[in-house]
């Protein structure tokens, strides 16, 4: 429902932070991560992901965009809530997340608070392939869409396309459609080579 909100930081702790912006304050709750990003900012843009249930609505807030879709990765694998998921990003650091899971490391994993063996290995079994297929630091670093050619790029990878056959297509879009092609134009283009 919300991509972010950009407002002035009314209160921060290391559990939420309290932004205002257009007379309304958002209550949103934020991992340690995120918390150490904001250090002294009076102003900041955080990603959120609202979760609804029937007794609450509850934001929380990303300091990066990255981090958010590790997030929603994480509490896509069975038996991670929302919270297990906060926990984790506050425990270690997102890359290392992304590391350990990618690499099996399930010691690392369960040293995690509310991790035990059966979610390690579950977060193992259904976020490795995952996050192998879409490279090294793709999640973790926002994707600069300040090019066309890099705009259509992160579209392929966000269609399940695995980054090396993308790339492969998008080169041979420009090749064949020239570089002052659009974003829909070398999509529709490296989608026919793909």
């Amino acid at each position: 429902m919300f991509e972010y909100i950009d407002g002035k930081l009314t209160f921060k702790c290391p559990t939420y932070i309290v932004v205002e912006t257009g007379g309304i304050g958002y209550h949103i709750n934020i991992s340690l991560n995120t918390y150490s990003s904001l250090v002294d900012a009076e102003r900041c843009k955080v990603y959120t992901w609202l979760h609804i249930k029937e007794d609450a609505h509850t934001l929380y807030g990303f300091a990066e965009e990255g981090e958010r879709r590790l997030f929603l990765h994480l509490i896509s694998v069975s038996g991670i809530g929302p919270n297990t998921g906060r926990m984790m990003l506050s425990s270690i650091t997102p890359t290392e997340i992304q590391t350990a899971i990618v690499n099996g490391d399930l010691p690392l994993i369960q040293r995690i608070k509310g991790i035990g063996a059966k979610s390690a290995q579950r977060l193992v079994l259904e976020l490795q392939d995952k996050l192998k297929k879409e490279g090294t630091g793709s999640l973790i670093a926002a994707p600069l869409n300040n090019t066309v050619r890099e705009e259509a790029l992160s579209a392929l990878l966000m269609l399940g396309f695995t980054r090396q056959p993308a790339e492969k297509a998008i080169d041979n879009a420009v090749k064949n459609g020239g570089i002052d092609l659009t974003v829909e134009g070398m999509i529709k283009i490296a989608l026919k080579n793909l």
